[in-house]
């Protein structure tokens, strides 16, 4: 059932992956090859157990490339990605697959389906049609090509992020405002008496924050915004390109158009979402700005805030105001015991139980392997891995990983495999990891992918998991943060590593207290992530990437960062978010106001967790994913849980498509 990573070697990640791809493509054939009457046992599960086998190989061959420490397997799993996304590109492009899929279509057979049999035909004949084969033959040929190009694209951007390597090397005057604790960790620079600052989120965020010397915080983040600038920029321009040419060829305006078919949203509702709330961001984040700009004139006067000042200063306004230093907050916010919170405070809201796997067989001795249960059962209805500290050329972000599909088989219901990828802090001495607040976040946001793709109970494989629209995939990563705001769920878990005394009860009510400072410039900060990803995407046109950066950046409110080709480490729009980055408001819209029904019965009631687990994590893809919020809301969703956080008028709601209607004007009495 587990794969053994232990034994993964560069060889075993290619024959894998070309085993898969030798079984897949007889699966294939035999369903074009059908001689008789066309049923869904010979037409279209073949391709079912095809797709199986190729998420399966992705699990042990292309996710290698994220994550094991060894360069050649790295190496090796790229290169078995590209021929894998080929593959599962290319198959859609086949003729004869699509005239046998199209002749069963017309059955009888097929016209009896019901729920995901029907649901799975309606795909395979959408993913024809996006396929071109309403095209002539040499339009269709040009767009396979596209197709495949840009999957080199991605597969080589996204190597060229993982494996970059860069720092400043500093001395001890030079990291003013870092405790003790964060220089301890640092490895030591070339020179005699320096200490490497690298790009790693736990050695660049603190400096963001803490660190005085505001030269060497310009000189950091140009470095960061820099990364991987030189081969991944032209990557990323011929992958605009192409994009475009693929809509134009499907007789699509943009990339965003096409794109966004197989979504909840389309261009138009997504730019009404964004006008929407924009001028009233605008107007509270100017406020925001002002406050930041006056703190930062007791430090250095006449200078206009930049981009590397606003999160130092953010940080310092966060512990002159509401008395919070998120160093002394991670105290009680170790590892292990956030871990622990977040397995107790789910299992209790969603009826589970988890349990430490002493033989991981994982692919780096840092990697812990859990089971998932249900409440009072001993056996396990899913697994998954923590990999969580940073290495050299591991995947840089937090991220959830799928490896093994949940689905119904003739033994039972197959259980689902999936994997946690973060960079926190590792421990050193002893004192164990300890994550800031913003980090706990970051780990019970990926969780709630993990649990949305763990909690599956959809019988196909292409339907189960997270496998649903990619602008509400985020919902339930979005909604769990919302426990780690509780004070009663802080309150429970939260102790101090050396002490083992509880988190005061003030300090947790100026943690919360704190939580909106600056939203409105911080939110229009994703607005800015989302709206370069539509100036990319989003025109009929050709447009220069670094154009569009220069050109988008000043919806933050700063200036832009000179000399810096952001898009080149922009990860997301070379890794299925392109035309697609809204999505993070998007689903936060629904996220928020799922919690709401938590909030209005008790953030700890099972009762509402257990609707919330049936109706939406359980359900995947098998229905649309405004039918799971019609259900767990039991009313159509609306936005006013989303904008009332804002602090902008609470009286959008979301029309039965899903899109989403506010009008963005400001509170009267400006709460956030």
């Amino acid at each position: 059932m587990l794969n053994d990573y232990t034994a993964v070697t560069a060889d075993s990640v290619t024959t894998a992956v070309d085993d898969a791809i030798t079984a897949a493509d007889r699966l294939v054939q035999a369903a074009v090859d059908v001689a008789g009457e066309r049923t869904y046992a010979n037409t279209l599960a073949p391709l079912d157990e095809a797709g199986v086998l190729q998420s399966d190989a992705d699990g042990v061959g292309p996710f290698m490339a994220r994550v094991h420490p060894d360069a050649a397997v790295r190496a090796a799993a790229v290169a078995s990605e590209e021929r894998l996304q080929k593959w599962s590109s290319d198959v859609v492009f086949r003729t004869d697959l699509y005239e046998a899929v199209k002749a069963y279509a017309g059955t009888d057979d097929a016209g009896a389906l019901a729920g995901t049999r029907h649901r799975n035909l309606d795909f395979w004949l959408r993913d024809f049609r996006r396929a071109g084969h309403d095209l002539q033959p040499d339009a269709q040929a040009r767009l396979q090509e596209l197709k495949d190009r840009l999957i080199e694209l991605q597969v080589a951007f996204n190597r060229n992020l993982d494996e970059w390597q860069d720092a400043l090397d500093l001395t001890r005057e030079d990291l003013d405002g870092l405790d003790d604790a964060y220089i301890s960790r640092l490895s030591p620079g070339a020179a005699a008496d320096t200490y490497r600052v690298s790009m790693d989120y736990p050695e660049y965020i603190p400096f963001m924050e803490d660190g005085t010397r505001r030269d060497i915080r310009r000189r950091l983040q140009h470095k960061f915004y820099n990364r991987a600038a030189e081969p991944n920029t032209p990557l990323l321009q011929e992958a605009v390109e192409i994009r475009l040419e693929t809509a134009h060829l499907l007789g699509a305006q943009t990339w965003a158009e096409y794109a966004m078919e197989v979504k909840m949203a389309d261009p138009k509702s997504v730019e009404d979402f964004y006008a929407s709330v924009e001028p009233g961001l605008t107007e509270l984040a100017t406020g925001d700005l002002a406050s930041l700009q006056r703190l930062m004139d007791e430090d250095e006067s006449g200078e206009q805030m930049q981009a590397w000042d606003w999160g130092y200063y953010d940080t310092q306004q966060r512990k002159r105001e509401y008395g919070v230093d998120q160093n002394l907050v991670a105290e009680y916010f170790s590892l292990d015991q956030t871990i622990e919170g977040m397995f107790a405070i789910t299992g209790e809201v969603l009826g589970l139980s988890y349990r430490r796997v002493e033989d991981t067989r994982a692919w780096h001795d840092d990697v812990e392997l859990y089971e998932i249960r249900n409440a009072g059962s001993e056996e396990p209805i899913a697994y998954f891995y923590a990999d969580l500290f940073p290495r050299e050329g591991k995947f840089g972000h937090a991220a959830c990983f799928s490896i093994i599909n949940g689905m119904a088989t003739e033994g039972g219901y197959r259980k689902p495999v999936a994997a946690i990828v973060a960079n926190f802090t590792k421990p050193s001495g002893e004192t164990p990891s300890l994550l800031k607040h913003s980090e706990a976040l970051t780990l019970w946001h990926e969780f709630g992918h993990v649990l949305h793709y763990c909690l599956t109970e959809v019988d196909l494989h292409r339907f189960a998991g997270y496998n649903t629209e990619w602008d509400f995939v985020e919902a339930p990563s979005q909604i769990l943060e919302n426990w780690m705001w509780e004070p009663e769920v802080l309150q429970r878990f939260a102790t101090h590593y050396e002490t083992g005394e509880p988190i005061p009860e003030d300090l947790v009510d100026k943690l919360v207290a704190a939580r909106d400072q600056n939203v409105a410039l911080k939110t229009l900060r994703q607005v800015f992530f989302g709206r370069y990803d539509l100036a990319l995407h989003g025109t009929a046109e050709g447009v220069d990437v670094d154009e569009a950066y220069v050109r988008t950046f000043p919806i933050t409110l700063l200036p832009v960062h000179p000399d810096t080709q952001f898009g080149a480490s922009f990860g997301h729009l070379m890794g299925g978010y392109d035309a697609g980055y809204y999505g993070y408001l998007w689903s936060k819209v629904y996220g928020d106001d799922m919690f709401s029904v938590f909030a209005d019965h008790g953030a700890l009631d099972p009762g509402v967790g257990a609707r919330y687990r049936r109706e939406v994590l359980a359900r995947g893809s098998s229905r649309d994913a405004i039918e799971h919020l019609r259900a767990f809301l039991d009313r159509d969703p609306s936005a006013d849980a989303f904008l009332g956080r804002l602090g902008l008028a609470t009286d959008g709601d979301l029309d039965t498509n899903g899109d989403l209607d506010t009008n963005g004007d400001l509170d009267t009495n400006g709460d956030r």
